[in-house]
């Protein structure tokens, strides 16, 4: 089901599940894939989530604090399975995944309808299971080395996710010049959709960066509206960004 999304230039969007609540996460996800979101990557509440700059880091402490944790999100996929069939990741800490159990946690994406799962802290070489219908998603970095690049395709089974910058997620003003470059190096290595992320802020460098990737992926720049009571605006956005990429 991940790959049919990149039939078009995949336009992904990232909300915090439970930020503000659970309710509110549910209309969102609807709202987001009627303004052209093509995958929903909910991020899984954590204490110190990796790689988050201070937004996303944010939107999960008022997540933790509404009491959500990962067998709600389940609960909550399964929930929106029965009105949607738009794709769903789980970004969250491979400490979560060992709590919860990890042949237990890829059952129960299973059963409640989730179609990859991002683990930024679970290196390539340390997966343990491949999961047919459940594909796992590896980031690649501006720093990736040829051999770490390699390591991650042959892993992954649904798209490469790669860093447009070093650094943890937020909105920046300008994209790297390299991104062509470095997605040529991952296309060399695999006939996995790639698509780009941390930084996208705008449907300009939506565009941008999707003239060289086959997808975009939009997390603190929805976030923080959805932070500051601005869902709709949030919603907004999705939608100019959806404009965006089709006109390419």
């Amino acid at each position: 089901m991940l790959k049919r999304a990149f039939a078009q230039k995949a336009l992904i969007a990232y909300i915090t599940a439970g930020d503000p609540s659970l309710a509110a996460t549910e209309k969102l996800v609807y709202a987001l894939e009627k303004a052209g979101a093509d995958i929903i990557e909910l991020g899984i509440p954590f204490s110190d989530p990796l790689a988050d700059g201070p937004i996303i880091q944010a939107s999960h402490q008022r997540a933790l604090k509404n009491g959500v944790a990962l067998p709600d999100v389940f609960k909550l996929v399964g929930k929106l399975r029965r009105r949607t069939s738009v794709p769903i990741c789980f970004m969250l800490s491979y400490n979560l995944v060992l709590q919860y159990g990890l042949e237990r946690f890829y059952a129960e994406c299973r059963r409640s309808g989730v179609n990859g799962a991002i683990v930024p802290d679970l290196p390539p070489e340390e997966m343990k299971i491949s999961d047919d219908q459940v594909g796992s998603i590896f980031l690649v970095a501006p720093t990736s080395t040829d051999g770490r690049i390699k390591l991650a395709t042959e892993k992954a089974t649904g798209f490469i996710y790669l860093v447009s910058v070093a650094g943890v997620t937020g909105q920046r003003r300008e994209l790297s010049g390299d991104l062509g470059e470095l997605v040529a190096r991952i296309k060399h290595q695999t006939e996995l959709p790639v698509a780009i992320g941390f930084g996208i802020s705008s449907p300009k460098q939506a565009a941008e960066a999707a003239r060289v990737a086959d997808g975009v992926i939009v997390g603190s720049a929805i976030v923080d509206l959805i932070g500051r009571k601005k869902s709709a605006a949030a919603v907004k956005l999705i939608a100019a960004m959806r404009k965006a990429l089709d006109a390419l």
